[in-house]
Formats: structure tokens, C-alpha cells, sequence
């Protein structure tokens, strides 16, 4: 008879609990959020001036490879958005 009680307990106890730690996973909106860096817009005129800029810079300066690198950024920013 002990054991009967004790199953029925457990029967009980169970479900509420498993709804308590589940519902303890889910914070805030269920909506996805998307977390895209803003792509800033450069003018024809600030574009043509970085490009003489970067003519005078001597061989093997670092400066066209991490502007390149950002490219790559701005290119995958405004695929995020």
C-alpha cells in the first residue's frame, strides 16, 4: 500500500516540477533578434580621396590589407541586415 502512495506522489509532483524547470529556460521574446553592425556610407569624394591616400603608402604597408579586411565586413554587415 506504501508503495502505491508513493508512485501516486511522484505521479503528481512530476509534472509541475518538469513545467517549472522548462518554463525556467524560456527569458524574454521569443522573436529572433537580429544583431547587425550598421554599414556607415562613405561618399564618392571620401572614397576617391582614401584612394589617393592609399597610392602613397609605401610597399608592404599594412593599411590595404586590413581595409580589405573590412570589405569583407561591410559586404557581410549588409547581407545581415
Amino acid at each position: 500500500m506504501k508503495l502505491s502512495t508513493t508512485c501516486w506522489a511522484l505521479q503528481r509532483a512530476v509534472p509541475p516540477t518538469l513545467m517549472l524547470l522548462l518554463s525556467a529556460c524560456v527569458m524574454g521574446s521569443s522573436k529572433p533578434q537580429a544583431h547587425c553592425p550598421p554599414v556607415v556610407p562613405y561618399s564618392r569624394e571620401a572614397q576617391t580621396q582614401v584612394a589617393r591616400e592609399l597610392a602613397t603608402l609605401p610597399a608592404g604597408a599594412l593599411i590595404p590589407g586590413w581595409l580589405a579586411d573590412y570589405a569583407v565586413m561591410r559586404d557581410q554587415a549588409r547581407a545581415c541586415g
